[in-house]
């Protein structure tokens, strides 16, 4: 037997308990055949000397918004202003260019490949966070002097609301100050009844209907750039949180694109996706009242490189916009009087109740998003009713970022046997604000880690990307040190997690989180080879958001490579990379 690829030299941590550490790693057809002495004898096509470069499974961000984060790349970004005035100085220059990035990006078609996009004519951007602004938003009057009947779409990093110009309201109808708030969202008016531009929550689609859907090729190409981004940051596997319908999705043939993007080799990670309940509908051949995708098709279809995840189903709000659900008021910190605000649902409870247990009972398994306590015991009621009722499914169910947990509900999420996705990626830029929303009682229940891993819940490592940073090497660290931009501990300090937990996190634990275990988090005889080739290694590492991304492989074939860490010339000649020591040995014939 010949190898296709054999590492030797590393420092390779495993994640597997029963063989934690390696030194040498061979590959075949994809696959992982075996570690050290269970190589001995074996010729490789390829043999690649790390010289003590560490190697760890391949990362996997098991909450993250991608083709989004793609079409955002092509839009005007504003995240990096400080003040509004930065703000409107970067949208005029967009205006003064007469162009939309999204509008003119040369990827952009209609969904039949025979005209211009939805978006052309608009003004996209993407980024926008009242906390970069000392909590103020974009004035609609300045809007509309900058844009004029030009509309204008600001996604909020959040997700969770947009900012729009008058043009934008009165394109969807909804100018009027007597327009009334759809179901699970609101039009944030003056005092005088006017639309001040923030839509929030269901609001969104009003706008969002205007310019969706976004073409095959738009949304092809977007995954590109995502993904290309991703291998550079050693991601391997990733979950999208929302494809097909609702205010999270791009176009009803959303997974389509992503069927295209694995046929051209734009695809440079695994993807799970989760449909948004929104889009499942009746189905017949169940025997009962159930909703799903034609022919069928339910969580875990597909194959290693792109299947179907848990049905999405929004429950509540966001923790920094004060719209998810919490048992108790939040609390007036300055600029808002939060009397008797306890957030709210994005639906009736008992609505909710009914169209995931429709869901559950097609075979899929659900991922409900709870941010609140509040909404965290309808999630867990629910999901732990359509277990008891239909029993387990394909995939784990989860809550989606479980952000304020009391200590009742901790056990209760392990004895369900609930994944949750808390992302550390808030803590730096949003942990300051969260503290002074929830008050000192509560902000211990905050983002929990090391708690929840203490019950046996268990917990996978996410970004919520381009809510948040979706670096993971700075998510890691951040569940290691739990530090805010002010230099706080954010919550509990008991629940910062150890390097080896926060490695974890990315790997086994979002493998077990995704159902995808039996194939990937752990270097493990007969699993994928999914790795991830880092400067140093992450467990002993003074600072790992410092540690550097030499090189990233999906199955054994890189995704990433540093300059530094060049492919072999194939000669059977060794050729070493400029600055890494990294030696590549090629004992195969010249090809060239």
């Amino acid at each position: 037997m010949k190898l296709d690829l054999l590492l030797r030299n590393a420092d390779i941590i495993t994640m597997d308990d029963r063989r934690p550490h390696a030194t040498s790693l061979g590959i075949w057809q994809g696959r992982i055949v075996g570690l050290d002495e269970d190589l001995d004898g074996l010729d490789a096509a390829e043999v690649l000397d790390l010289d003590g470069a560490t190697v760890t499974p391949g990362f996997i961000d098991a909450h993250c918004h991608t083709t989004w984060f793609g079409l955002g790349l092509g839009e005007v970004d504003v995240s990096g202003a400080r003040g509004l005035d930065q703000l409107y100085a970067l949208l005029e220059a967009d205006m003064a260019g007469g162009k939309s990035r999204a509008g003119t990006s040369g990827d952009l078609a209609s969904a039949d490949g025979t005209g211009p996009d939805q978006q052309a004519g608009w003004l996209m951007a993407t980024g926008f966070s009242q906390t970069h602004h000392g909590g103020e938003f974009p004035d609609i009057a300045v809007l509309d002097r900058i844009t004029g009947d030009r509309p204008l779409f600001i996604r909020h990093n959040s997700g969770h609301m947009a900012v729009v110009n008058t043009a934008a309201l009165r394109l969807a109808g909804a100018e009027s100050p007597s327009f009334p708030d759809p179901d699970g969202g609101v039009i944030v008016r003056d005092a005088g009844g006017r639309p001040t531009g923030l839509v929030q929550e269901t609001a969104q689609q009003l706008v969002q209907e205007l310019i969706l859907p976004y073409s095959l090729e738009a949304i092809e190409a977007a995954l590109d750039r995502a993904t290309r981004h991703y291998a550079a940051e050693g991601i391997t596997s990733f979950t999208e949180a929302g494809i097909g319908g609702g205010w999270i999705g791009h176009s009803p043939v959303e997974l389509a694109a992503y069927q295209r993007a694995v046929a051209n080799g734009r695809l440079h990670a695994r993807a799970q996706l989760m449909p948004v309940l929104d889009v499942l509908h009746p189905l017949d051949g169940f025997g009962l009242e159930a909703v799903g995708l034609d022919l069928g098709m339910a969580s875990g279809f597909g194959n290693d490189v792109l299947s179907l995840g848990p049905a999405k189903v929004f429950l509540d709000g966001s923790l920094l916009g004060e719209t998810a659900a919490v048992s108790e008021d939040y609390c007036s910190h300055g600029h808002t009087d939060n009397t008797g605000n306890t957030g709210y649902f994005q639906a009736d409870p008992e609505q909710l109740r009914r169209s995931i247990e429709a869901a559950y009972a097609a075979g899929w398994s659900i991922a409900a998003h709870a941010i609140g306590d509040r909404a965290l015991d309808l999630a867990i009621g629910i999901l732990t009713d359509c277990a008891e009722k239909y029993g387990p499914r394909a995939l784990p169910n989860r809550i989606e970022h479980a952000s304020v947990t009391r200590p009742d509900q901790v056990q209760r999420l392990a004895d369900a046997g609930i994944a949750v996705t808390p992302q550390s990626s808030f803590f730096f830029e949003g942990g300051d604000a969260m503290t002074a929303s929830l008050g000192p009682e509560r902000i211990g229940w905050a983002y929990r880690a090391a708690s929840f891993l203490a019950a046996g819940v268990t917990l996978a490592g996410s970004s919520d990307r381009p809510v948040a940073d979706g670096n993971v090497l700075r998510g890691m660290q951040a569940f290691v040190d739990r530090r805010t931009v002010s230099g706080a501990v954010f919550g509990n300090p008991d629940e910062r997690l150890s390097p080896r937990q926060a490695l974890a996190a990315y790997t086994s634990g979002a493998a077990a989180a995704t159902g995808t275990a039996q194939a990937k988090g752990t270097l493990t005889p007969g699993k994928l080879a999914d790795f991830t080739v880092l400067s140093g290694s992450p467990l002993t590492a003074p600072d790992i958001a410092g540690l550097r991304v030499l090189a990233t492989a999906v199955g054994g074939a890189f995704t990433h490579r540093e300059s530094s860490f060049r492919s072999p010339v194939r000669t059977g000649r060794t050729a070493v990379g400029p600055s890494s020591g990294i030696t590549f040995i090629s004992t195969a014939t010249n090809c060239s």
